[in-house]
């Protein structure tokens, strides 16, 4: 009965005053439990008529070793079925005297363990962090107080510049405040601090579509662990550009959750209209779109989404970047930041016929006066035909390489050059190894032509004299 109904029956002692134990008699109860009812509204109310819960519940009328025993063997790894556990209790019991559970009540046992401790113990820490640590996601109070920068390999495929096959990257800058995309690259190799900083460079600098306002320096940088973003050439830029580089946990994720959450909104809505998608469970379509096609259509993208409203904030990005109005922080010159995001540093002597760096030499006449002494060079990967000299931060001259004068030469064409040369020598050598291998098993053979053989000798004989044949 509910709280309700005992309410119903005392409601003619409370308000009527009607005798208990005629109320007993009336409806077949004892006095003793409408007593009880009586004490208990006047202590709690109607709402302490309700059935009291019971002192045990939730929990089993099973030695604590017992539950403890079926609780470990469910916390087995790999966890053996229920009706295996089941089994191997009623064993231990026989043995032991125990009350032989049924196979229910350790079924209840296995499934009211904490979902925390099971994951834990059947899936390991990292699957127990990704789904029940805390995770500390940061939040800048401020446009451009915080950026986050990462890559992702896009889900389609392009033509290539080699008629193949090519999945493109994509490398995007997001300002955390207002989820804002500041800037972005799109690139058929895979991530490296160049990228990096073509989309760094792209998000600081001033855009000629005003629909794109997002520009400036930003206070903090925070990225994840690859190589691109713990390379030198950035850290060093962002000493220079005054960012303070931050690094998240290693192989968490989580506090990168924005810019991941713009991923799957690309690769959903974006990419699944195009062609050349790369559907899950599909073969690989004909590629249509080449880098370029691909470059516009995610900057047009790009560009509604910073644009419309967002989810969280109520506004569009681009407002809430917009804000109430204020100055970013700006570098000098565009040519200021191109000589620190799209150049690398090194460490170079000035030797009397020039600076030498990849097998090239650079020379002017400016170097005259700092032979023999340690400089920083800056070089664009792009093209290596000159690079720029500095003393102590202090910009001394550029330097060219005579031979390549006037022409565009890059990292890569070096690099590769290199390799046509290694591959032509080591084609030589085999070349040449093949040559002497077949002389040498030419020489071989002939050391080992038959020999006539020589006449066996007779076999000795006694010497005899004419005087004994007398």
């Amino acid at each position: 009965m509910d709280a309700d109904g005992r309410w119903q029956i005392l409601r003619s002692h409370v308000e009527d005053q009607v005798p208990l134990a005629a109320l007993a008699r009336h409806h077949g109860l004892g006095v003793r439990t409408l007593e009880r009812w009586h004490a208990r509204y006047r202590a709690g109310g109607l709402q302490a008529l309700g059935r009291l819960p019971r002192a045990d519940a939730g929990g089993h009328r099973l030695p604590a070793d017992l539950i403890a025993l079926i609780e470990g063997l469910g916390l087995t790894r790999p966890r053996p079925p229920i009706a295996a556990i089941h089994r191997t209790v009623v064993k231990v019991c026989a043995g032991t005297g125990w009350p032989v559970p049924s196979y229910g009540v350790v079924r209840s046992i296995i499934t009211a363990l904490d979902p925390g401790m099971v994951t834990l113990a059947l899936e390991g820490p990292a699957s127990y962090r990704d789904k029940y640590e805390l995770a500390l996601r940061r939040t800048a109070e401020s446009p451009n107080a915080m950026w986050q920068a990462d890559h992702t390999l896009l889900d389609i495929v392009l033509a290539g510049t080699d008629g193949k096959l090519a999945r493109p990257w994509l490398t995007v800058v997001m300002d955390d405040c207002s989820r804002a995309v500041c800037g972005y690259s799109v690139s058929l190799e895979a991530p490296s601090a160049m990228h990096t900083a073509l989309a760094l460079r792209r998000a600081i600098w001033h855009k000629a579509d005003p629909a794109f306002p997002m520009c400036g320096i930003p206070d903090v940088l925070y990225v994840d662990h690859g190589s691109d973003f713990t390379s030198h050439h950035l850290t060093r830029t962002a000493v220079d550009l005054h960012i303070r580089l931050i690094h998240s946990a290693v192989a968490r994720p989580q506090g990168r959750g924005k810019v991941e959450r713009l991923f799957g909104t690309i690769n959903t809505e974006l990419l699944t209209t195009l062609p050349g998608h790369l559907a899950p469970g599909q073969g690989s379509p004909a590629p249509v779109l080449s880098l370029p096609d691909l470059d516009g259509t995610v900057e047009g993208f790009l560009t509604l989404y910073n644009n419309r409203p967002h989810s969280e904030l109520g506004v569009s990005p681009r407002s809430a970047w917009i804000a109430d109005g204020w100055l970013p922080r700006m570098p000098e010159s565009l040519g200021a930041l191109d000589g620190l995001l799209l150049t690398v540093p090194r460490p170079r002597t000035v030797r009397r016929d020039g600076i030498h760096f990849q097998g090239l030499r650079f020379v002017s006449p400016t170097l005259a006066g700092y032979v023999g002494r340690a400089v920083t060079i800056r070089y664009d990967p792009r093209d290596i035909t000159e690079i720029r000299v500095f003393d102590h931060d202090q910009f001394v001259c550029k330097a060219v390489d005579q031979e390549h004068h006037g022409e565009q030469v890059s990292l890569k064409d070096i690099q590769a050059a290199r390799s046509a040369r290694r591959r032509a020598l080591r084609r030589g050598i085999n070349e040449r190894i093949a040559v002497a291998a077949t002389h040498t098993s030419t020489a071989a053979g002939r050391r080992q032509l038959p020999v006539p053989p020589t006449p066996a000798r007779p076999a000795w004989t006694l010497k005899v004299y004419k005087e004994d044949l007398t």
